[in-house]
């Protein structure tokens, strides 16, 4: 009899408590992920995040762990609504995540916390990485007008982004002297 009260008096406690796990990111809760980890760029992807990787929150949280706030979105390209994820680190925005297909096919990394295989990371002054433009970059486009992005040495899935001052046509390639100065404003994972 002792233990049926017990029981009744365990079960709702129980039951409630259910629902209320079933939010809990357990990811979070493997020893791996107990003290934290620098995220890293690599032709695979990102940290845990590859082209195989599914579009959506449950599986994007797997892959990056507990240090993440993800928030999704929606924008319009190319006549089509795009579905995306950000990823943020305490307030500040780490990540983007794009996709086509239901898996992920685009990782812009914004966090200068995350260094891609060989060390680069934003921030890095063009110089660091490349002695001239030709060969290795391209004007590109982007809500910045003064922007070039570059392809990473020996990859191909990352490239570099750097931003910069210059007074010269837009869509034209600035000269080396003035990209020396400029510096690494994203690093970008394409599948």
């Amino acid at each position: 009899m002792k233990s049926l009260r017990l029981l009744l008096c365990a079960l709702p406690l129980t039951l409630t408590g259910c629902s209320t796990l079933s939010a809990v990111n357990w990811s979070s809760a493997y020893p791996w992920n107990w003290f934290g980890s620098s995220a890293t760029v690599s032709e695979q992807g990102v940290s845990g995040l590859t082209g195989a990787t599914a579009l959506n929150e449950q599986a994007i949280g797997d892959a990056l762990g507990s240090d993440y706030r993800l928030r999704s979105g929606m924008k319009a390209q190319k006549g089509v609504v795009v579905h995306y994820f950000e990823a943020l680190r305490g307030d500040k925005l780490a990540l983007v995540i794009n996709g086509d297909s239901g898996t992920v096919s685009r990782i812009d990394v914004l966090d200068s916390d995350i260094s891609a295989s060989d060390g680069v990371k934003v921030g890095t002054a063009f110089s660091d990485v490349y002695d001239k433009a030709f060969g290795n970059c391209q004007s590109a486009t982007s809500d910045e007008s003064n922007v070039v992005e570059c392809k990473a040495k020996d990859s191909n899935h990352i490239s570099y982004q750097f931003s910069g001052s210059w007074q010269g046509p837009q869509g034209l390639m600035p000269p080396d002297d003035v990209l020396k100065n400029w510096t690494l404003s994203k690093i970008i994972w394409r599948r």
